[in-house]
């Protein structure tokens, strides 16, 4: 579970990436963050996973506060950020076994699960190539093997799509089904609302900070009538795609 409770953020202290924000995202979920390029969605997850900190509020995954046990909190989740940044010079399976020596995964045990993940994403035969001789998508795969490897209970997901081929979009989508069909928890942030409309449980759509609206997508279609900031940005959204 994430609790997030009146979290503020602000940048040269006057503009607001995020404005008192407050989410719960149960276990059992693929929770959809949505929202235009700048609305406050990648700072949202820079804060949920201690890469920066809120200036105020608080935030607790699985009822541990990331800002008072930073370290315990990070093993509760995998994050998956919005770019392939990793150790280029590492051959993939050197990049995965560093991250399981991260995350204290057994030797036996990593090796089933470095053995599963390549199957899934069709890597088993580049494991033994250098990082940089990958393209953008084989990386892409890489670093979702290495957040997963330690298989955290929570998922934090920015934009994972991008780059990925058909096959390998369609192999993570059921993954986060499987994943909250267990009772464990995928916050999955994107800008494209089909991809959200097809996989998520329940959406939040943020705009300039603000949370416009939290719900399933077919009470957002029924709200966005009556409610002419979201309708917009829902067209806009929509124009995006």
């Amino acid at each position: 579970m994430i609790e997030i409770t009146n979290v503020t953020k602000s940048y040269n202290g006057k503009v607001k990436a995020v404005d008192n924000l407050n989410l719960t995202i149960p276990d059992g979920e693929i929770f959809g963050f949505l929202g235009p390029n700048g609305a406050g969605k990648t700072t949202t997850i820079k804060m949920i996973t201690g890469i920066s900190n809120s200036d105020s509020g608080s935030i607790k995954i699985n009822g541990i506060d990331i800002k008072e046990s930073p370290l315990e909190v990070k093993k509760q989740f995998g994050f998956v950020p919005d770019s392939p940044d990793m150790f280029l010079r590492l051959k993939g399976l050197e990049y995965l076994n560093f991250m399981a020596d991260i995350y204290g995964v057994q030797k036996e045990e990593r090796k089933r699960r470095i053995e599963s993940l390549a199957e899934r994403f069709e890597m088993t035969t580049a494991l033994g190539d250098q990082i940089q001789s990958y393209s953008h998508g084989m990386r892409q795969k890489i670093v979702i093997m290495g957040v997963l490897i330690h298989e955290p209970p929570v998922w934090i997901l920015d934009e994972p799509m991008t780059g990925l081929d058909p096959k390998s979009s369609y192999t993570l989508k059921q993954m986060m089904r499987e994943h909250a069909d267990s009772g464990k928890t995928v916050f999955f942030s994107t800008h494209v609302l089909e991809v959200a409309e097809k996989i998520c449980d329940r959406v939040a759509i943020i705009n300039k900070g603000k949370i416009l609206f939290c719900g399933k997508i077919q009470d957002m279609r029924e709200h966005a009538k009556e409610n002419e900031s979201l309708e917009k940005m829902f067209l806009e959204m929509t124009e995006d795609e």
